[in-house]
């Protein structure tokens, strides 16, 4: 049956789904969004991208700003003490990083493929110098291994009066040895941490197999363990070469005349006022730390599609011969650790090293030393505490967008690639990166155009060394926050839009509780980080913000090496507590926000 009216598609009204998408009406939560999207990226552009913009420039400028190509470049090789130190600075780095990833290889394998006593005991010993300014290392191995250290002296002619001999050894500490043993021990808890997870993946159906297959012990380690964990290897060697090769804290207190990259930026910067130079050293800091995170970036995408998501997590069996040895080495290690870092405490409280050896609290009264004392000490905890409040809510809010947003695709991409880049940027070249981004009155665009800087207020204040901290640490905090956000199902915020929930009571009242322990780790992070680093903030604080970090260098520099060491007692035992603080302060937390998980397990 025809109908004889029916009225033409010309004449019938679009439904509001088939209008074209760019006619689609954007809700104000949409709108909420995308405003939060491009002020966090804008934060990230002022933070990270737009302070190397300078340096840059400036490594191509003389001193007078004009143009000048690569004679900088060619003036910096030009000079053999100046390009001796670039080769210094490699030098160290390889050595190192060798050494360091298979002492903490050995250590990872103890820890998760034996059944040895004293696993907690030896976790922790590891992770001691974590909460240690790597000046540290260096003042400790000064009183160990210097002109009147311990070993020199044969335990201060000890033992000699006991063997009728001297006993004593001189290992020529100040140069590359010194350099070398206090780099390893800033670098093995880095890389211990990476080994660890990369060993807890292991596959215990391909151990079944080969078992089965009645292989040997050491092919079975070189055909199943080495490459079940070669992507966490090769990312613990890239780690620890950025690490040291970027280092200022212990090259500076141990390294005499052997000069590295890292303190000539600081003798052409602080000593000289050649910020020129200072740029252009910059630049070659960070061409081999870029190199290497590319190269991490590359292995670790490779790691997580090779990792199956059936595997079975390896339960070690008990082995006397294999954990007794495991057992001597994890021992031999951490007692070397808690050696160095004691030595600074046993420091800190003798009365004269090495003339009168009575235990005095003297060298914590900084009255009169150049490193501002426990003011000083003061406002590092402050810049600290700062630094995990805002660096936490910042970081985890910048995730969250990434992660669990859909607008403005684009922006949200480079949100992701300014998040990963401060991985690659050694602290020095943040720190002076900012003189030259917040410190000048006017931005020069050009030769003759200038438009006034609204940002150099902060130049001098404790917003500027915050913010700093935060562009330092910030790619590892947020990888932390993106982990924790992925592990969260989609359909959460599917399920609350759909009831008219807004996104942002969704991510107040669940996203956020069900992310607390990440977010509690994330503060954590960047306090211990805040209070032992001196490589960024040694180019911004102020006189009247002096830091607890700077002045154990200034003191260091001055000869007061007790009171250095002090300072650096004050800086672990404050990281120690907070790290008490913290645990004391998740678990009440956690009682209430992870309650539901309490629920499930019973």
């Amino acid at each position: 049956m025809e109908l004889e009216h029916a009225p033409t598609s010309v004449n019938l009204p679009l439904p509001r789904t088939h209008r074209k998408r760019w006619l689609r009406v954007v809700t104000g939560e949409q709108w909420v969004q995308r405003l939060l999207i491009v002020s966090v990226l804008m934060c990230l552009l002022v933070g990270i991208l737009f302070p190397l913009i300078p340096i840059l420039t400036r490594s191509f400028s003389n001193q007078q700003e004009e143009f000048v190509g690569l004679a900088n470049y060619r003036d910096y090789f030009s000079r053999p003490a100046l390009s001796r130190s670039f080769a210094n600075s490699m030098s160290v780095s390889v050595i190192t990083t060798i050494v360091a990833v298979f002492l903490a290889f050995g250590y990872a394998f103890a820890l998760t493929r034996t059944q040895m006593p004293g696993k907690p005991f030896f976790q922790a010993a590891a992770m001691l110098p974590l909460f240690a300014p790597s000046m540290a290392y260096g003042i400790g191995l000064v009183y160990l291994f210097g002109r009147k250290g311990l070993v020199t002296t044969g335990f201060l002619g000890y033992l000699e009066s006991v063997f009728g001999f001297p006993m004593g050894y001189d290992i020529q500490l100040y140069g590359m040895t010194g350099i070398i043993l206090g780099e390893v021990l800033y670098c093995f808890p880095q890389a211990l941490m990476i080994l660890v997870v990369a060993a807890n993946l292991a596959d215990a159906r391909l151990y079944e197999a080969s078992l089965v297959l009645r292989a040997t012990p050491l092919r079975t380690f070189f055909t199943v363990t080495l490459p079940g964990v070669k992507y966490g290897l090769l990312s613990a060697v890239f780690v620890c070469f950025s690490l040291v090769f970027t280092d200022f804290g212990v090259p500076k207190v141990v390294g005499g005349n052997f000069n590295v990259l890292a303190t000539d930026i600081y003798k052409q910067v602080i000593g000289q006022q050649n910020f020129v130079m200072g740029s252009t050293i910059s630049i070659l800091l960070l061409t081999p730390t870029v190199l290497a995170f590319i190269l991490d970036r590359i292995i670790q995408h490779r790691q997580s599609v090779a990792f199956g998501s059936r595997a079975v997590p390896l339960q070690p069996k008990p082995n006397r011969w294999r954990d007794t040895a495991a057992f001597i080495y994890c021992l031999t290690i951490a007692v070397a650790i808690i050696i160095v870092i004691g030595t600074v405490g046993v420091a800190a409280l003798v009365n004269i090293w090495p003339y009168k050896l009575d235990l005095t609290l003297r060298h914590f009264n900084f009255t009169g030393m150049g490193g501002g004392g426990y003011a000083a000490f003061w406002n590092s905890l402050k810049m600290a505490g700062l630094t995990a409040v805002f660096g936490a809510v910042f970081t985890f809010m910048c995730a969250y967008l990434i992660e669990k947003t859909k607008e403005l695709t684009l922006l949200r991409s480079l949100m992701y690639f300014l998040s990963m880049l401060p991985m690659a940027l050694p602290g020095m070249v943040i720190g002076l990166a900012y003189i030259f981004f917040f410190n000048p009155l006017e931005w020069k665009i050009g030769s003759f155009f200038t438009i006034p800087n609204p940002l150099a207020s902060l130049y001098g204040t404790m917003a500027i060394l915050v913010l700093s901290n935060i562009a330092h640490f910030f790619t590892v905090s947020f990888l932390s926050a993106t982990t924790a956000l992925k592990q969260l199902d989609g359909e959460i915020e599917a399920v609350s839009a759909s009831m008219g929930v807004p996104f942002w009571l969704t991510f107040w009242r669940v996203t956020v509780p069900l992310c607390m322990p990440a977010i509690l780790e994330i503060a954590m992070y960047y306090f211990v980080n805040s209070m032992v680093t001196v490589s960024a903030v040694i180019f911004l604080y102020s006189p009247e913000l002096k830091l607890a970090s700077v002045a154990i260098v200034n003191m260091d520099d001055a000869g007061d090496t007790a009171a250095a060491a002090a300072m650096s007692v004050l800086v672990i035992l404050s990281s120690v507590a907070m790290r008490m603080v913290y645990h004391f302060i998740s678990k009440n937390m956690l009682q209430r926000t992870q309650a539901w998980k309490l629920r499930d397990a019973d």
